[in-house]
């Protein structure tokens, strides 16, 4: 999974597959975006991180976010080798999706804030 922002309109993207080549890659507002590495942000990381529970064949995960109109978890994802799931979220509704259990997936979740961050799922 690879995130790029444009530094000038926040703009996002996801990769399926980034370019190598000199002087190349996703431009936005006349200019390269930027990766977004998850966890790079000096913020809460207890409000942000997923935290989970399996259940049977299932994962249920959680972030302990405030859901404000300004300040908001914009998703949680679950990334694998083969399945990549991803559930959206508006100001006012609870950060909480349910996903297939994987032992070894990446469990993201996005503030419109702070950023992407990420746990292992064990």
């Amino acid at each position: 999974m690879i995130i790029k922002r444009c530094k000038k309109c926040g703009a996002m993207v996801e990769v399926l597959q980034d370019c190598h080549c000199d002087n190349c890659g996703i431009m936005c507002c006349d200019q390269p975006m930027e990766e977004v590495l998850p966890n790079s942000v000096d913020a809460s990381k207890e409000k942000h991180l997923p935290t989970y529970e399996i259940v049977g064949n299932y994962v249920v995960v959680t972030v302990p976010h405030v859901m404000e109109e300004e300040h908001f978890i914009e998703y949680i994802a679950l990334y694998s080798n083969n399945i990549q799931a991803k559930k959206f979220f508006k100001p006012g509704e609870v950060a909480k999706a349910v996903f297939p259990y994987v032992r070894g997936a990446r469990l993201v979740s996005s503030c419109n804030k702070h950023g992407l961050w990420e746990v292992e799922l064990r």
